[in-house]
Order: structure tokens, then sequence, then C-alpha cells
């Protein structure tokens, strides 16, 4: 059992972005739904909160309205193995209406804010090596979705 769950509080469009995000990351399934009912604050049927895994670690979507919105003080990272997962996941999640941001981040089309990061850059920002931790980090400033060969050419001083 997993003991902390990020609950993601959504205004509508929950079925929409519980078939993307499982979609979208091996090891992702939807593990329960309850749905609005007469005594509740939502129209019923449509569905209260969902129960999910995201490669292995749950969430919890609450459809409860427009009282809170989603912010990128708290954003979900994705550690990835290639740049072709980076490419996929990135492609992904700005489509349909996200946005992409700097140094990695991006806004999906529900508001969620994603870092999808190679990897490599944790290695390369644990360098004992100042300079290169330097051109590493003044080469992601300067990107939006992280490029790993770039990234690697300016941890070397190419």
């Amino acid at each position: 059992m997993q003991k902390i769950v990020t609950n993601l509080w959504f205004d509508g469009r929950v079925e929409e972005a519980l078939d993307l995000y499982t979609s979208l990351l091996p090891d992702s399934r939807v593990l329960g739904i309850t749905r609005h009912n007469e005594a509740g604050m939502g129209t019923p049927g449509d569905i209260m909160t969902a129960h999910f895994e995201l490669a292995g670690q749950t969430f919890t979507i609450i459809n409860g309205g427009p009282h809170f919105k989603h912010s990128p003080a708290m954003s979900l990272c994705v550690s990835c193995a290639d740049q072709d997962e980076v490419d996929r996941l990135w492609e992904g999640l700005v489509s349909g209406g996200g946005q992409e941001s700097r140094c990695g981040w991006l806004v999906d089309r529900f508001g969620v804010s994603w870092q999808i990061v190679p990897a490599r850059l944790g290695e390369m920002l644990a360098s004992d090596d100042p300079a290169a931790v330097e051109r590493v980090t003044a080469a992601f400033m300067e990107m939006s979705k992280l490029d790993i060969a770039e990234l690697d050419r300016a941890f070397r001083g190419e």
C-alpha cells in the first residue's frame, strides 16, 4: 500500500484525463470510480472520484467543481529512459491544447503541470565537474522539451 497518494482536483473531463494519462505511461490503470449521486454536490452520474495508477504510483482525481485550480507549484515529474520516451510523453501531454513551458515543463490540456525529464539529466547535474554542471544547466534553461543529445554535448563541452 502506498502511504501518500496525490489527489488532483478537477472540474470535469475526468474520463478524458484518465484515458490520456493511463495510455501514455506503462504500468497504468484505473483502479476504481465513484459517481456523484443525488445527495452530493455534483451532477448525478458524473465521476466524483477516480483512483488510478500511473507507472505503478497511485493517484486520485476528485471531480469537485470550479473551486480550486491547478498550479505549476505542484507538478508531476516523469524520469525518462531515452529521447523516444521524452518525445512520446511530451507530444501526448501537450496535444489537444496543452502548453509547452521551459526546462522540460509543460501544462497539459487539463491544467496539470508536468516535468518530462531524461534520467540522464540527474546524473549530469550530480557530476563532480562544476563546469560541466554549469554548461548543462545553461543548456536546459534554454530548452522547452529537453534534448538528451544536446544536453550530452553541453556536458562534454562541445
